[in-house]
């Protein structure tokens, strides 16, 4: 059986997502595979950070004589056992590790108009407040009385 690593297409329309795998060579793009040896996503925008790969599996495959394709065979080349990126992927995989630092949001610059006839929010708003506080006062002082 002549065995190739290859990409089997994952994911849905226009959200691509590939896993590396090894294959018989005559078996469909997306048919039954022998191992999952890792996976590409194209969407994340880090390059370095797209493929993950399993070296040890990759490097008994590679050793038993299985045949990669051309897109893995770069990949291999790249961040393989030996690859000559893979400082530069594990640093981008810290990266994306990293929690996202979300900036506050800025001040609102348009405040809506209260219709004729209507309170504005915030004069609603203070107006009930001092009558829940007052309703708070009595009740304490009832049960201090009490």
């Amino acid at each position: 059986m002549a065995v190739r690593i290859r990409m089997k297409q994952m994911g849905r329309k226009h959200r691509p997502f590939y896993r590396i795998c090894a294959v018989d060579s005559r078996s469909p793009r997306d048919g039954k595979v022998i191992e999952e040896l890792g996976t590409y996503d194209p969407k994340v925008p880090d390059v370095d950070a797209r493929v993950v790969m399993n070296q040890e599996r990759l490097s008994y495959w590679l050793g038993v004589g299985a045949k990669p394709s051309e897109h893995v065979a770069v990949f291999i080349k790249k961040y393989g056992p030996s690859g000559i990126r893979l400082k530069e992927q594990e640093e981008a995989r810290a990266r994306l590790a990293m929690p996202k630092i979300v900036p506050p949001a800025p001040e609102a610059v348009f405040e809506a108009k209260a219709k004729p006839g209507e309170q504005p929010a915030e004069a609603a708003a203070s107006a009930e407040t001092p009558a829940a506080e007052g309703g708070a006062e009595e009740a304490a002082a009832e049960q201090s009385a009490g």
